[in-house]
Protein backbone atom coordinates (compact mmCIF):
# COMPACT_ATOMS: atom_id res chain seq x y z
CA UNK A 1 0.00 0.00 0.00
CA UNK A 2 1.62 3.08 -1.33
CA UNK A 3 2.08 6.08 1.16
CA UNK A 4 -0.23 9.09 1.11
CA UNK A 5 -0.76 12.08 2.86
CA UNK A 6 -3.89 11.27 5.23
CA UNK A 7 -7.14 13.14 4.99
CA UNK A 8 -7.79 15.78 6.92
CA UNK A 9 -8.11 15.21 10.78
CA UNK A 10 -10.60 16.63 13.63
CA UNK A 11 -8.58 15.18 16.65
CA UNK A 12 -5.61 17.65 18.50
CA UNK A 13 -3.60 14.86 19.83
CA UNK A 14 -2.14 11.42 19.45
CA UNK A 15 -4.83 9.93 21.97
CA UNK A 16 -8.04 11.36 19.85
CA UNK A 17 -5.89 9.36 16.76
CA UNK A 18 -5.88 6.20 18.47
CA UNK A 19 -9.70 6.67 19.91
CA UNK A 20 -10.79 7.54 16.18
CA UNK A 21 -9.20 4.46 14.80
CA UNK A 22 -11.06 2.34 17.57
CA UNK A 23 -14.38 4.74 16.28
CA UNK A 24 -13.94 3.90 12.72
CA UNK A 25 -13.30 -0.25 13.07
CA UNK A 26 -15.93 -0.31 15.69
CA UNK A 27 -18.98 1.45 13.06
CA UNK A 28 -17.33 -0.54 10.49
CA UNK A 29 -16.70 -4.30 11.56
CA UNK A 30 -18.96 -6.46 13.39
CA UNK A 31 -16.28 -7.93 16.15
CA UNK A 32 -16.64 -6.26 19.23
CA UNK A 33 -15.88 -2.97 20.45
CA UNK A 34 -12.99 -4.32 23.32
CA UNK A 35 -11.34 -6.26 20.77
CA UNK A 36 -10.67 -3.15 18.33
CA UNK A 37 -9.58 -1.30 20.91
CA UNK A 38 -6.88 -4.29 22.66
CA UNK A 39 -6.02 -4.01 18.75
CA UNK A 40 -5.55 -0.18 18.58
CA UNK A 41 -4.01 -0.55 21.98
CA UNK A 42 -1.36 -2.75 20.94
CA UNK A 43 -0.37 -0.96 18.18
CA UNK A 44 0.35 1.91 19.83
CA UNK A 45 2.11 0.51 22.49
CA UNK A 46 4.46 -1.45 19.94
CA UNK A 47 3.89 -5.04 20.40
CA UNK A 48 2.08 -7.59 18.36
CA UNK A 49 -1.11 -8.86 18.36
CA UNK A 50 -2.24 -12.93 17.83
CA UNK A 51 -5.75 -12.93 17.22
CA UNK A 52 -6.94 -16.59 18.10
CA UNK A 53 -10.94 -17.85 16.75
CA UNK A 54 -13.16 -19.96 14.98
CA UNK A 55 -12.93 -18.97 11.58
CA UNK A 56 -15.40 -16.53 10.33
CA UNK A 57 -15.12 -14.35 13.11
CA UNK A 58 -13.46 -11.47 10.96
CA UNK A 59 -9.30 -11.84 11.94
CA UNK A 60 -8.33 -11.36 9.07
CA UNK A 61 -10.77 -8.76 8.32
CA UNK A 62 -9.82 -7.12 11.49
CA UNK A 63 -5.95 -7.27 10.78
CA UNK A 64 -6.45 -5.65 7.40
CA UNK A 65 -8.73 -3.13 8.33
CA UNK A 66 -6.09 -1.77 10.96
CA UNK A 67 -3.63 -1.68 8.16
CA UNK A 68 -6.05 0.28 5.92
CA UNK A 69 -6.60 2.82 8.61
CA UNK A 70 -3.29 3.36 9.07
CA UNK A 71 -1.66 3.47 5.93
CA UNK A 72 2.02 2.44 5.28
CA UNK A 73 3.14 -1.01 3.65
CA UNK A 74 0.90 -3.93 4.90
CA UNK A 75 1.62 -7.69 3.36
CA UNK A 76 -0.57 -10.70 4.45
CA UNK A 77 1.19 -14.20 4.44
CA UNK A 78 -0.83 -16.82 4.43
CA UNK A 79 1.28 -19.55 5.90
CA UNK A 80 1.74 -23.55 5.16
CA UNK A 81 3.07 -26.45 5.93
CA UNK A 82 5.65 -26.30 3.15
CA UNK A 83 7.07 -22.71 3.96
CA UNK A 84 10.07 -21.75 3.97
CA UNK A 85 11.89 -19.42 5.97
CA UNK A 86 13.12 -18.01 3.33
CA UNK A 87 9.12 -17.38 2.10
CA UNK A 88 9.09 -14.55 4.78
CA UNK A 89 13.07 -13.52 5.05
CA UNK A 90 13.91 -13.23 1.35
CA UNK A 91 16.63 -14.42 -0.32
CA UNK A 92 20.29 -13.47 -1.62
CA UNK A 93 20.15 -13.54 -6.10
CA UNK A 94 23.36 -13.93 -7.69
CA UNK A 95 22.65 -10.97 -10.60
CA UNK A 96 24.54 -11.84 -13.69
CA UNK A 97 25.41 -8.18 -15.08
CA UNK A 98 27.02 -6.73 -11.61
CA UNK A 99 28.17 -10.14 -10.84
CA UNK A 100 27.30 -10.11 -6.86
CA UNK A 101 24.35 -11.09 -5.34
CA UNK A 102 21.80 -8.96 -4.32
CA UNK A 103 18.84 -8.97 -1.89
CA UNK A 104 15.76 -9.11 -2.02
CA UNK A 105 13.20 -9.23 0.74
CA UNK A 106 10.27 -10.94 1.63
CA UNK A 107 6.71 -10.36 2.86
CA UNK A 108 8.04 -9.58 6.78
CA UNK A 109 9.54 -6.29 5.32
CA UNK A 110 6.55 -4.60 5.77
CA UNK A 111 4.98 -2.09 8.56
CA UNK A 112 2.38 -4.40 9.16
CA UNK A 113 2.40 -8.66 8.64
CA UNK A 114 -0.68 -10.21 8.53
CA UNK A 115 0.28 -13.88 9.36
CA UNK A 116 -2.67 -15.67 8.67
CA UNK A 117 -3.11 -19.27 10.15
CA UNK A 118 0.25 -19.22 11.61
CA UNK A 119 0.33 -21.98 13.01
CA UNK A 120 0.43 -23.80 10.23
CA UNK A 121 3.95 -23.32 9.23
CA UNK A 122 6.88 -25.79 10.50
CA UNK A 123 8.73 -24.89 13.44
CA UNK A 124 11.61 -24.07 11.38
CA UNK A 125 9.52 -21.48 9.76
CA UNK A 126 8.12 -20.32 12.70
CA UNK A 127 11.64 -19.75 14.00
CA UNK A 128 12.19 -17.80 11.49
CA UNK A 129 9.54 -14.72 12.91
CA UNK A 130 11.48 -14.63 16.32
CA UNK A 131 14.20 -12.38 15.17
CA UNK A 132 11.76 -10.27 13.14
CA UNK A 133 8.97 -9.69 16.29
CA UNK A 134 11.77 -9.22 18.50
CA UNK A 135 14.48 -7.08 17.35
CA UNK A 136 12.78 -5.67 14.49
CA UNK A 137 15.56 -6.89 12.06
CA UNK A 138 16.32 -10.35 9.99
CA UNK A 139 19.56 -11.93 9.47
CA UNK A 140 19.97 -13.54 5.84
CA UNK A 141 23.31 -14.83 4.49
CA UNK A 142 24.78 -13.20 7.94
CA UNK A 143 23.67 -10.01 7.06
CA UNK A 144 21.54 -7.65 9.27
CA UNK A 145 18.55 -6.03 7.48
CA UNK A 146 16.56 -3.60 9.21
CA UNK A 147 12.84 -3.73 9.09
CA UNK A 148 10.66 -0.79 8.52
CA UNK A 149 9.23 1.23 11.68
CA UNK A 150 6.49 1.26 13.22
CA UNK A 151 6.25 -3.06 12.51
CA UNK A 152 3.49 -4.83 14.26
CA UNK A 153 2.90 -8.69 13.32
CA UNK A 154 -0.62 -9.86 13.19
CA UNK A 155 -1.01 -13.25 13.36
CA UNK A 156 -4.49 -15.33 13.53
CA UNK A 157 -4.66 -18.90 14.07
CA UNK A 158 -7.54 -21.49 13.98
CA UNK A 159 -7.40 -23.73 16.98
CA UNK A 160 -9.79 -26.31 16.46
CA UNK A 161 -8.78 -27.92 13.14
CA UNK A 162 -5.29 -29.56 14.42
CA UNK A 163 -4.15 -31.65 11.55
CA UNK A 164 -1.46 -30.41 9.74
CA UNK A 165 -0.86 -27.42 12.22
CA UNK A 166 2.07 -26.73 14.58
CA UNK A 167 1.15 -25.58 17.93
CA UNK A 168 3.15 -22.25 18.79
CA UNK A 169 6.18 -22.57 20.90
CA UNK A 170 6.32 -20.75 24.52
CA UNK A 171 9.10 -18.83 22.96
CA UNK A 172 6.99 -17.44 20.12
CA UNK A 173 4.04 -16.56 22.08
CA UNK A 174 5.72 -14.64 24.44
CA UNK A 175 6.89 -12.42 21.78
CA UNK A 176 3.42 -11.28 21.13
CA UNK A 177 2.49 -8.31 23.58
CA UNK A 178 -1.15 -9.48 23.64
CA UNK A 179 -3.68 -12.47 22.90
CA UNK A 180 -7.01 -12.54 22.58
CA UNK A 181 -10.39 -14.17 20.45
CA UNK A 182 -12.90 -12.05 18.55
CA UNK A 183 -16.04 -14.34 19.76
CA UNK A 184 -18.98 -14.49 17.51
CA UNK A 185 -20.55 -10.88 17.13
CA UNK A 186 -24.04 -9.55 18.47
CA UNK A 187 -27.35 -10.04 17.13
CA UNK A 188 -27.37 -6.68 16.60
CA UNK A 189 -24.16 -6.61 15.25
CA UNK A 190 -25.11 -10.03 12.93
CA UNK A 191 -28.34 -7.94 11.50
CA UNK A 192 -26.28 -5.24 11.21
CA UNK A 193 -23.65 -6.40 8.55
CA UNK A 194 -26.46 -8.36 7.02
CA UNK A 195 -28.14 -5.47 5.92
CA UNK A 196 -25.17 -3.64 5.51
CA UNK A 197 -24.44 -1.80 2.33
CA UNK A 198 -21.00 -3.30 2.25
CA UNK A 199 -22.02 -6.91 3.42
CA UNK A 200 -19.67 -8.58 0.56
CA UNK A 201 -16.34 -5.90 1.02
CA UNK A 202 -16.21 -4.84 5.18
CA UNK A 203 -13.31 -2.95 4.54
CA UNK A 204 -15.15 -0.88 2.17
CA UNK A 205 -16.51 1.12 5.05
CA UNK A 206 -12.96 1.73 6.93
CA UNK A 207 -11.39 4.93 5.86
CA UNK A 208 -7.70 6.14 5.89
CA UNK A 209 -7.08 8.17 9.55
CA UNK A 210 -3.36 8.65 9.38
CA UNK A 211 -0.07 7.58 8.71
CA UNK A 212 2.93 5.78 10.33
CA UNK A 213 4.48 9.08 11.04
CA UNK A 214 1.56 9.22 13.40
CA UNK A 215 1.74 5.87 14.31
CA UNK A 216 4.94 6.82 15.64
CA UNK A 217 4.07 9.87 17.39
CA UNK A 218 1.41 7.98 19.07
CA UNK A 219 4.00 5.20 20.37
CA UNK A 220 6.17 8.08 21.22
CA UNK A 221 3.58 9.42 23.49
CA UNK A 222 2.78 5.98 25.22
CA UNK A 223 6.51 6.19 26.48
CA UNK A 224 5.92 9.21 28.28
CA UNK A 225 2.94 8.32 30.31
CA UNK A 226 3.55 8.11 34.19
CA UNK A 227 3.82 4.91 36.00
CA UNK A 228 4.14 5.52 40.25
CA UNK A 229 5.65 3.05 42.37
CA UNK A 230 2.76 1.91 43.34
CA UNK A 231 1.63 0.41 40.02
CA UNK A 232 4.71 -0.87 39.49
CA UNK A 233 4.85 -2.72 42.69
CA UNK A 234 1.60 -4.02 41.50
CA UNK A 235 2.58 -5.44 38.00
CA UNK A 236 5.69 -7.19 39.78
CA UNK A 237 3.24 -8.73 42.32
CA UNK A 238 0.89 -9.82 39.40
CA UNK A 239 3.57 -11.61 37.76
CA UNK A 240 5.37 -13.35 40.33
CA UNK A 241 2.11 -14.24 42.11
CA UNK A 242 2.20 -16.54 38.55
CA UNK A 243 5.33 -18.11 39.40
CA UNK A 244 4.10 -19.67 42.70
CA UNK A 245 0.65 -20.73 41.99
CA UNK A 246 -0.25 -23.97 42.52
CA UNK A 247 -1.94 -24.40 39.37
CA UNK A 248 0.49 -23.13 37.00
CA UNK A 249 3.58 -24.57 35.77
CA UNK A 250 5.90 -22.01 34.00
CA UNK A 251 4.30 -18.14 34.71
CA UNK A 252 4.73 -15.02 33.42
CA UNK A 253 8.33 -14.07 31.92
CA UNK A 254 10.03 -10.36 32.86
CA UNK A 255 8.81 -9.97 29.56
CA UNK A 256 5.22 -10.38 29.95
CA UNK A 257 5.74 -8.10 33.19
CA UNK A 258 6.97 -4.83 30.27
CA UNK A 259 4.33 -6.09 27.80
CA UNK A 260 1.87 -5.55 30.88
CA UNK A 261 3.20 -2.08 31.56
CA UNK A 262 3.52 -0.76 28.11
CA UNK A 263 -0.42 -2.08 27.26
CA UNK A 264 -1.16 -0.06 30.36
CA UNK A 265 0.89 2.93 29.68
CA UNK A 266 -0.95 2.97 25.63
CA UNK A 267 -4.54 2.66 27.48
CA UNK A 268 -4.11 5.29 29.84
CA UNK A 269 -3.41 7.42 26.81
CA UNK A 270 -6.27 6.17 24.68
CA UNK A 271 -8.20 7.34 27.71
CA UNK A 272 -6.81 11.08 27.60
CA UNK A 273 -4.77 10.79 30.90
CA UNK A 274 -0.97 10.86 31.31
CA UNK A 275 -0.79 8.05 34.31
CA UNK A 276 -2.08 4.77 34.26
CA UNK A 277 -4.42 3.51 36.93
CA UNK A 278 -4.73 0.16 38.39
CA UNK A 279 -7.70 -0.22 36.29
CA UNK A 280 -5.72 0.10 33.47
CA UNK A 281 -3.38 -2.76 34.42
CA UNK A 282 -6.31 -5.24 35.50
CA UNK A 283 -8.32 -5.09 31.92
CA UNK A 284 -5.46 -6.24 30.47
CA UNK A 285 -4.30 -8.88 32.69
CA UNK A 286 -6.06 -11.81 30.60
CA UNK A 287 -5.21 -10.75 27.26
CA UNK A 288 -1.36 -9.83 28.12
CA UNK A 289 -0.46 -12.77 30.36
CA UNK A 290 -3.36 -15.81 29.73
CA UNK A 291 -1.69 -17.15 26.52
CA UNK A 292 2.07 -17.02 27.85
CA UNK A 293 1.08 -19.56 31.18
CA UNK A 294 2.02 -23.13 31.02
CA UNK A 295 -0.81 -24.93 33.58
CA UNK A 296 0.11 -28.16 35.10
CA UNK A 297 -2.73 -29.84 33.89
CA UNK A 298 -2.29 -29.41 30.72
CA UNK A 299 0.60 -29.89 27.87
CA UNK A 300 2.37 -27.02 26.60
CA UNK A 301 0.64 -23.66 26.12
CA UNK A 302 -2.35 -23.06 28.21
CA UNK A 303 -3.53 -21.29 24.91
CA UNK A 304 -7.29 -22.19 24.22
CA UNK A 305 -10.43 -20.37 23.14
CA UNK A 306 -12.45 -19.38 26.13
CA UNK A 307 -15.29 -17.14 27.08
CA UNK A 308 -15.10 -13.73 27.73
CA UNK A 309 -13.09 -13.09 31.06
CA UNK A 310 -14.25 -11.35 34.39
CA UNK A 311 -11.81 -8.37 33.66
CA UNK A 312 -13.58 -7.18 30.78
CA UNK A 313 -11.84 -8.89 27.53
CA UNK A 314 -12.26 -11.75 25.50
CA UNK A 315 -10.14 -14.71 26.88
CA UNK A 316 -8.07 -16.96 24.69
CA UNK A 317 -7.94 -18.98 27.73
CA UNK A 318 -10.90 -20.40 30.25
CA UNK A 319 -8.48 -22.07 32.52
CA UNK A 320 -5.83 -19.05 32.68
CA UNK A 321 -7.96 -16.61 32.58
CA UNK A 322 -9.99 -18.09 35.07
CA UNK A 323 -6.76 -18.43 37.10
CA UNK A 324 -5.69 -14.90 36.58
CA UNK A 325 -8.95 -13.19 37.95
CA UNK A 326 -8.45 -15.05 40.94
CA UNK A 327 -4.98 -13.70 41.66
CA UNK A 328 -6.34 -10.04 41.17
CA UNK A 329 -8.86 -10.95 43.59
CA UNK A 330 -6.30 -11.73 46.31
CA UNK A 331 -4.14 -8.89 45.55
CA UNK A 332 -4.62 -5.54 47.31
CA UNK A 333 -5.37 -3.17 44.94
CA UNK A 334 -3.47 0.29 45.00
CA UNK A 335 -4.08 3.71 44.73
CA UNK A 336 -3.29 5.18 41.65
CA UNK A 337 -0.14 7.59 41.87
CA UNK A 338 -0.37 10.73 39.83
CA UNK A 339 2.40 12.71 37.79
Amino acid sequence: MAESEPPDTAWRGTEDAARTIIDVLDDGLACSREAVELTVTVLCAGGHLLLEDVPGVGKTTLARALGQCVGGDVRRVQFTPDMMPSDLTGVSIFDQDSRRFEFHPGPLFANIVIADEINRANPKTQSAMLEAMAERQISVDGVTHELPRPYLVLATQNPIELEGTYPLPEAQLDRFMACTSLGYPSREAERAMLLSDHVNDPLAAVRRICSMSDVLAMQRQVESVYVGESIADYIVSIVRATREHSDIRFGASPRAGLNLLSMARARAMIHRRDYVTPDDVKSLVVPVLAHRLVLRSTVGSASAVGSSSAAGSPSVSSAAGGILVSILDELPTPRADHA
